[in-house]
């Protein structure tokens, strides 16, 4: 790359940095739902590009975001994957330290599963019965109660008599922030628990309220049949290994490519699938997504092919290797590969 080429705040990051030429090759953290399409991209990227093959790290969404908004400079990463949208305070803290433009790119969409060991029982859940199993506190005879059940049965008689156990996410996991919305919001609604939550909550306005009410549901009992796991979705499968009658919480992808070592199940009645999601009939679906530092495209060598590759027809589309390994691929790509081309950045969400 000739230096002709370098914008200002290209010198200037190389200047801050006192290096005598910037990073040769893409870093990228986050995600660990995000991982394996990331890594799929970055071995192609290597093999048909001139440029260094990516590096590509877990670590989960928000320690993702957080690293990208350590500044800018060839020792910050370039790119955060993540399974749940960017907040405010990322992007405030990203401007804190100089990351003043972020690109949000959406790579595809997702769905969080319930599954069990292959040869378990079989399970048809909705959100009430999974905020009935394992939230903190629900409602029993118009009050707040805290949660004694013992077994999916004494959720709903429809269920397995089977002692409740859940492997969930933990809290810096992007599918968390899904699970805590669109299963326990939801459950904590269906059942009442919420106008109870709200009809206690402190706040200035009825907005605060309404949103520590939210953050209520999302307490968890602390006795033992909820508990959170911090690593990978391997290590949830290897609890699941250790405890034959429990449940766990997965991405779509990592559950399709272990169909011979898990049962998954209905959620509201319809089987998790890439053609539920994509039709929007299956209740518990996100997109992806990664953030770019557009900082560093000019700076980085292959910073800006690499992200226009990952959003090509070629791998993000219907017909390529992303699909082929679970992503459900965006209807809206060509308005995304739009965006990128132009590198437009994202402002204050709302």
């Amino acid at each position: 790359m000739s230096a002709m080429k370098f914008t200002v705040s290209a010198l200037a990051i190389l200047a801050a940095t006192g290096a005598a030429q910037a990073r040769d090759n893409v870093q990228v953290a986050g995600s660990s739902t995000v991982l394996p399409y990331a890594t799929i991209v970055a071995e192609a990227f290597g093999e048909n590009f001139d440029f260094p093959t990516p590096v590509v790290e877990g670590g989960g969404s928000g320690a993702g975001r957080k690293k990208l908004c350590e500044g800018v400079g060839d020792t910050t990463i370039d790119i955060a994957n993540s399974s749940s949208r960017i907040s405010q305070s990322d992007i405030d803290l990203c401007k804190t330290n100089g990351v003043t433009d972020i690109m949000e790119v959406r790579i595809g969409y997702d769905g969080i599963v319930f599954a069990s060991k292959i040869d378990g029982a079989e399970f048809a859940f909705t959100p009430s019965d999974w905020y009935l199993a394992i939230a903190a506190q629900v409602a029993k005879d118009g009050a707040l109660a805290a949660n004694t059940a013992k077994s999916w049965a004494d959720v709903n008689a429809a269920l397995p008599a089977q002692d409740i156990l859940a492997f969930v996410p933990g809290s810096k996991h992007g599918t968390r922030e899904v699970f805590d919305v669109k299963v326990l919001e939801a459950g904590c609604k269906e059942t009442g628990a919420y106008d109870l939550f709200l009809a206690a909550a402190e706040g200035a306005d009825d907005k605060e309220k309404a949103d520590n009410a939210k953050k209520a549901c999302h307490g968890l009992r602390t006795d033992g049949v909820s508990v959170d796991i911090d690593g990978d979705y391997t290590e949830t499968l290897a609890r699941l290994d250790a405890n034959p009658t429990a449940i766990g919480v997965f991405g779509l992808s990592f559950y399709q490519n272990n169909t011979d070592k898990l049962r998954v199940a209905t959620m509201s009645g319809v089987v998790p699938s890439t053609e539920s999601i994509a039709s929007g009939d299956y209740p518990v679906s996100r997109p992806l997504y990664f953030y770019v530092k557009k900082q560093h495209i000019g700076v980085i060598p292959g910073l800006k092919e690499y992200i226009e590759f990952f959003l090509s027809d070629e791998m993000a589309g219907p017909d390529g290797p992303l699909a082929a390994y679970g992503l459900v691929s965006d209807p809206e790509l060509a308005a995304t590969q739009a965006a990128v081309a132009a590198e437009t950045v994202m402002g204050p969400l709302e």
